[in-house]
């Protein structure tokens, strides 16, 4: 019966540790992935307010803007998040030079 005792003890302290280590790196890649995505839609939204202030069109700016939000659509991990957030900074980017800031 002892032995039944530190069996499950042993397992207990086993699975806590595992626990400790990984809850962190679970909490930290969820707040990666939050704080990616929230930088994503804010850098389209700044890219949409260059385009509306931007007298003329670029066909440059405009694809990579369709492609922030086609990434943005399809939704995924922190990796699309920041490739989204390329795209609308170089959308950005484009129509500040067309619009001569």
């Amino acid at each position: 019966m002892s032995w039944l005792i530190w069996a499950v003890a042993g397992g207990a302290i086993l699975v806590a540790g595992f626990g400790v280590a990984a809850v962190p790196k679970l909490r930290a890649r969820a707040t990666d992935r939050e704080v990616a995505w929230s930088t994503a839609r804010t850098a389209i939204e700044s890219a949409t307010v260059s385009r509306d202030a931007c007298a003329h069109r670029s066909e440059a700016a405009e694809a990579a803007l369709a492609r922030a939000g086609a990434i943005v659509a399809g939704g995924g991990g922190a990796r699309a998040a920041r490739s989204a957030t390329k795209h609308a900074r170089r959308a950005d980017r484009l129509w500040r030079a067309a619009a001569g800031e």
